[in-house]
């Protein structure tokens, strides 16, 4: 079966909105920039992709990631016309990798006051919306994914008509100073699938859908989830495996009900890390075989970063609206692909323009945590 999306939202560094962010990352506009949360003497990495909300550089605020997850989930909640004064009995699946920890942080070395409640994305849903059946997923960076899986789930079951999906993930100063140490030379900007890329940086952002189990809602859909696939290889900590990776994907398909030859556009999910992208690129070629240069492909964490635990959502939302409009953001930053990708056909430059009906959206994590998702343009 495939479930409606009737309500989409999100955050990110290049915009505010689905229709902002869409619209920035169809024009190739990055948000990299200095890293402004953070006190810069503590660190060798300059750059992030962070979400302005702070009131001023090096001047840090607690509950960001709660701040972000709220403005999405109104966002769609909004678009779908449910009530946001109450979302009480709607379950709401949230994504994310790290949750507060950059508030606690912020209270062990800062001593900012904080209550165990306000770390908790529930407490802060139930407050904001009535929302009194919330989850959180920590399966790092496919947790948005995962939390996607659980609703089709849910669906599928029949025990909800409808589910609130979200993502959402800040930078860390724990997280940021471990990246910087395992890359020898920290990245300006991520460039994935690029031979010359240096590593990954991190983003921030928050991403949220609303799916419902029948389409007749009044509402039209954005578009349609056909299933998503989930394992966990456990090859390596950090070390991705092509084989776990290449797993997953077929599984999708065969959830999803597709070929390789019937997938019009791949999200990859495109860390611009060294081992990442070469795991991910021998997926991609094992499991679509002769048909790889068939689908167009692109990597918006060349403009938004790795944000993590919001990854996978913010790529659906994308993914979505570019399947109804025929229009497909860039890879910025790829000018040399690596062998392994050589002849996929990624947009870069210049927004694609091309007829779409079906996408796969491609998320991995530490410790091969592996999510693919299958999604259809709707009508």
């Amino acid at each position: 079966m495939s479930w409606p999306v009737t309500g989409m939202g999100a955050v990110a560094c290049v915009g505010g909105t689905v229709d902002e962010l869409f619209a920035n990352l169809c024009s190739g506009i990055s948000g990299v920039s200095e890293l402004r949360g953070f006190d810069l003497s503590r660190h060798i990495a300059r750059h992030a992709y962070e979400v302005d909300n702070r009131p001023e550089p090096g001047a840090d605020v607690a509950r960001r990631a709660t701040t972000l997850l709220l403005d999405a989930v109104g966002q769609a909640a909004r678009d779908s016309g449910l009530d946001t004064d109450d979302l009480s009995g709607v379950p709401v699946l949230v994504g994310t990798g790290l949750r507060e920890l950059r508030s606690v942080e912020l209270w062990q070395r800062d001593g900012i006051g904080l209550t165990p409640d306000e770390l908790h994305f529930g407490s802060a849903l139930r407050e904001a919306f009535n929302a009194d059946d919330t989850h959180t997923l920590s399966n790092a960076c496919s947790a948005g994914l995962y939390a996607l899986a659980l609703a089709s789930d849910l669906l599928a079951l029949g025990t909800t008509d409808t589910v609130i999906v979200a993502g959402v993930d800040v930078l860390t100063e724990t997280m940021y100073g471990l990246l910087e140490r395992v890359q020898p030379d920290p990245p300006k900007r991520v460039q994935p699938f690029d031979r010359h890329r240096a590593g990954v940086l991190m983003g921030e952002g928050a991403a949220a859908v609303v799916l419902r189990r029948h389409a007749d809602t009044g509402r039209p859909a954005h578009g349609l989830v056909r299933d998503v696939a989930i394992n966990c290889d456990a090859f390596h900590t950090t070390a991705p495996d092509p084989g776990g990776i290449a797993e997953a994907m077929r599984e999708a398909h065969a959830r999803g009900g597709v070929k390789p030859e019937d997938i019009d556009l791949v999200m990859v999910h495109g860390t611009g890390t060294l081992l990442n992208d070469e795991a991910e690129a021998l997926a991609l070629n094992d499991v679509f075989g002769q048909d790889i240069d068939k689908p167009l492909m692109t990597a918006i964490k060349s403009m938004t970063g790795h944000t993590s635990g919001a990854s996978g959502l913010l790529s659906l939302v994308v993914t979505l609206r570019a399947l109804a409009e025929g229009r497909v953001p860039p890879t910025v930053g790829l000018h040399d692909p690596v062998d392994a990708a050589a002849d996929f056909r990624f947009v870069t430059g210049d927004a694609a323009h091309e007829p779409m009906t079906v996408a796969q959206l491609n998320a991995f994590g530490f410790g091969g945590i592996n999510a693919v998702a299958i999604v259809e343009r709707a009508g």
